[in-house]
């Protein structure tokens, strides 16, 4: 995906998901910094028991699950009328499979079997359905017969290649996913997956070649351990750049935690009460991110190094990518950037970005939330003059907390002056 579609993406689903415009009191104190951390365990990134691993049922919308029904209903007729036809009896229990009822699909399964023994298509439905019901042993035979039955069924080797990382047994899972990459080497779950289990293995730089290629693909999850891997050091060279970059691509596809990890870092950089060398190499990443994308626009016409790329987009006429990258940059503690949107949220642009846009709004309170000064100082003016948002002088003043007393004034005044 180039990399415009990617950061265009990036500012929809950040402001979809974004944070509450509400500014909680109960910020995690400027003091409180937890250190740089290893990234989790890939087996649970909340605990160090290995994870069930098992597959998810797909989220239907109403019109998907509407047609679900009704094929489910289809193949039930079909049965009906063959009722020894192996192929409709495991589209049936695929089906069932798909609406959550397991444990009709797995009766299905089980009568597809019966019909035909030699069926390793069979044998991978019900492996399949066993993992979805966390009974990853039986899993595990089920889809061992399906191998034995066509040792090259790439889906087989993958899922049972899950359920034995499930189960701890790292050597058969990397086995596994090794041999569903050797049948479909396009394969970016089973490379992410295999990356996953190197890296408990403490084979860093064989697992981060497989992470970084699954990041390569959109997975959102490899993406933020590439950014991880950056940031300690494991497997590559030390690059908090780069680790923002992942980051930042992560987000575009979903993942929060990066979300968690680039405020972590803002939160670096912005607080007094951090070392100096931690704060500046947290500031000096930031710069020379927003510094290289420019490297995405190749068309905007860089002026000097302090320029903002989404301003001189802007003033290309380029107003969508424009947009875009003012977003990404004000999330990378572009003051210029910052300073562009916060004259955008009174004036709108167009029919590009509305007065009083609540992105804008967003954006700020996750800055400001981390510490950064210019946005504290537009949410003060905003809130204290009711610009797009009931008038609010006492948020007004809460804003401004860590401001020094001379900044807090100026502002202060001009809400007044009104």
């Amino acid at each position: 995906m180039p990399s415009r579609l990617l950061l265009a993406t990036f500012w929809l689903a950040f402001f979809l998901s974004g944070p509450s415009l509400h500014v909680s009191s109960a910020q995690t104190p400027e003091n409180e910094l937890s250190p740089a951390i290893e990234s989790p365990t890939p087996f649970s990134e909340t605990s160090s028991a290995p994870p069930t691993a098992e597959p998810q049922l797909p989220e239907t919308r109403p019109q998907e699950r509407a047609d679900d029904l009704v094929l489910l209903g289809e193949l039930r007729n079909s049965v009906l009328v063959s009722p020894n036809n192996t192929d409709t009896r495991l589209k049936l229990s695929q089906a069932l499979y798909r609406i959550g009822d397991l444990d009709a699909a797995l009766d299905e399964c089980r009568v597809a079997i019966k019909l035909d023994s030699r069926n390793a298509r069979a044998y991978l439905q019900l492996g399949i359905t066993l993992m979805a019901k966390q009974d990853g042993q039986a899993a595990s035979i089920a889809l061992m017969e399906a191998l034995q039955l066509d040792p090259k069924l790439t889906q087989a080797h993958y899922s049972l290649g899950t359920v034995q990382y499930s189960l701890g047994n790292l050597p058969a899972a990397i086995q596994s996913y090794r041999r569903a990459l050797d049948l479909q080497p396009d394969f970016p779950d089973a490379r992410y997956r295999l990356a996953l289990v190197l890296k408990l293995t403490n084979r860093h730089q064989e697992a981060v070649q497989f992470m970084e290629s699954a990041a390569g693909s959109g997975i959102a999850q490899a993406q933020y351990f590439m950014g991880n891997a950056y940031r300690n050091g494991q497997g590559v060279e030390r690059n908090l750049t780069v680790a923002i970059r992942w980051w930042t691509k992560a987000m575009e596809f979903g993942q929060p935690r990066a979300a968690e990890s680039l405020s972590l870092l803002r939160r670096q950089a912005l607080s007094p009460d951090q070392p100096e060398q931690r704060r500046t190499d947290a500031i000096t990443a930031f710069r020379q991110y927003r510094r290289e994308l420019w490297g995405d626009y190749p068309d905007a016409g860089r002026h000097n190094s302090n320029e903002s790329v989404g301003v001189a987009l802007l003033k290309g006429s380029q107003v969508s990518d424009g947009i875009t990258a003012l977003f990404v940059e004000a999330l990378a503690l572009g003051e210029a950037a910052h300073d562009e949107l916060a004259q955008l949220y009174e004036t709108g642009l167009d029919t590009s970005l509305a007065q009083f846009d609540t992105r804008i709004l967003r954006c700020f309170t996750t800055t400001a939330a981390d510490g950064f000064i210019p946005s504290k100082k537009a949410l003060a003016r905003i809130y204290g003059k009711g610009i797009g948002v009931t008038q609010d002088r006492q948020k007004a003043t809460a804003m401004l907390k860590g401001l020094s007393k001379q900044e807090m004034q100026e502002v202060l005044d001009e809400i007044a002056a009104q």
